[in-house]
């Protein structure tokens, strides 16, 4: 199956049926080495978590949040989650090797994207950041179309209408106000839909997201804010960013909040399934913390060892999402091996078609970025074009001058 028929793929929703369970309770943290780090387990410990799904793969109910899955749903979110992870794999090795300028991976953050993407109905509208690629996914975008950006071809390379998703945004935060703001205008049109608007735990400090928690709530706009915490924005950990766990900000503002285990696809489709209706209803905004881990770099710019310890790393492998649900669709019997290795080899064509594609696409025009920048020109910009030619040049003549020696 192609990326094009995953977004044909229902969505899974609905039907859950409620039985008396006790309340789920967040996994213990392995203790880390330092301050920081025991800082934050000691924060997962005393805050709850809502799971389903628990790292060993064991199936738990919450008394809040229900699903009920068929076998195929499930199966369809597990290959959802491979086939992503496999797609950012291969983006990464692309731009090691000079094909893309910048990637930023969701290594760790499958779950959390794939299970709220596959909450969303045809008619709600995305606002991602620059990670959301399994939400793409979910939503039909092509993967080659996220790369064109990347290798520095296009603006994003898709109609933002044609699959309710919109262009990634780089500027950190300011997608919530936009999120906002469409919300607010839905909610004028009468439709029943709503919004969801992605973003970091780092993002949670800029004052956009104050502003939109602001007017989200003032207006009761049908907008679910989706934070996917995954402990580090860049290279400063959540505990150097909030004094209360993300969620809770969310009360100062006069709407909900609630954290999920983000590491956990059925926890984060159920909830995030919770968050939309209540949006679609009129009951106003919602803040999801989804508690999650960067297993990878920020980008393939930073270099994550320089800041945190692999001890911290190791402790949120084992709560890795993909294997989670794994072992509970093996327990279940409801995969066997000739399954698991036809998703793996499905996921090697897409690596592959991939590849193929951005070896394929043109390489960017280095001097487009002076276009358009001023409908009439200006002395400035044509002042740093010439610089930038005068740089670019520089490199042809010394290798003209290596060939001569």
């Amino acid at each position: 199956m192609t990326v094009e028929g995953t977004a044909e793929r229902k969505t899974a929703r609905g039907g859950s049926k409620r039985t008396t369970a006790k309340k789920a309770t967040p996994t213990k943290k392995a203790t880390q080495s330092g301050t920081r780090n025991s800082a934050r387990s000691d924060e997962a410990e005393q805050d709850q978590l809502v799971q389903l799904l628990t790292p060993e793969g064991k199936r738990v109910e919450h008394p809040d949040y229900a699903i009920d899955l068929s076998p195929e749903e499930l199966r369809g979110l597990y290959r959802d989650m491979v086939l992503t992870r496999r797609f950012d794999a291969e983006a990464t090795t692309l731009q090691r090797q000079g094909e893309l300028g910048l990637w930023a991976s969701l290594l760790g953050q499958e779950a959390a994207q794939i299970g709220s993407g596959r909450a969303l109905r045809d008619d709600d509208y995305v606002f991602p950041t620059y990670r959301e690629h399994g939400v793409a996914w979910c939503r039909g975008v092509d993967p080659t179309n996220l790369l064109g950006m990347f290798r520095g071809v296009n603006n994003g390379g898709w109609d933002p209408n044609s699959n309710n998703f919109h262009l990634y945004t780089i500027v950190i935060g300011s997608q919530t106000l936009h999120a906002t703001g469409y919300a607010m205008g839905v909610q004028k049109d009468g439709a029943d839909s709503a919004v969801i608007a992605y973003f970091g735990d780092g993002a949670s400090s800029q004052g956009d997201v104050a502003e939109s928690f602001t007017f989200s709530a003032v207006y009761n706009a049908p907008v679910v804010f989706f934070c996917q915490n995954n402990q580090w924005a860049i290279s400063e950990p959540t505990e150097k960013q909030t004094r209360v766990p993300l969620y809770q900000r969310a009360r100062g503002f006069g709407f909900p909040g609630v954290r999920v285990d983000g590491n956990d696809v059925l926890a984060c489709l159920a909830v995030t399934k919770a968050a939309l209706d209540r949006a679609r209803t009129g009951q106003g905004p919602m803040l999801v913390e989804a508690f999650t881990y960067r297993m990878g770099a920020h980008t393939t710019s930073d270099d994550p060892t320089r800041y945190r310890a692999d001890e911290e790393r190791l402790a949120w492998e084992a709560k890795d999402p993909i294997l989670r649900l794994r072992k509970y669709l093996e327990a279940e019997g409801f995969v066997d091996d000739a399954y698991l290795a036809a998703i793996d080899e499905e996921s090697e064509t897409l690596g592959k078609r991939v590849r193929d594609a951005v070896r394929a696409m043109p390489d960017p025009d280095h001097m487009a970025i002076f276009e358009n920048a001023y409908a009439d020109g200006h002395a400035l910009v044509d002042e740093e074009r010439a610089q930038f030619a005068a740089y670019q040049a520089s490199f042809a003549d010394a290798e003209a001058a290596a060939e001569g020696n």
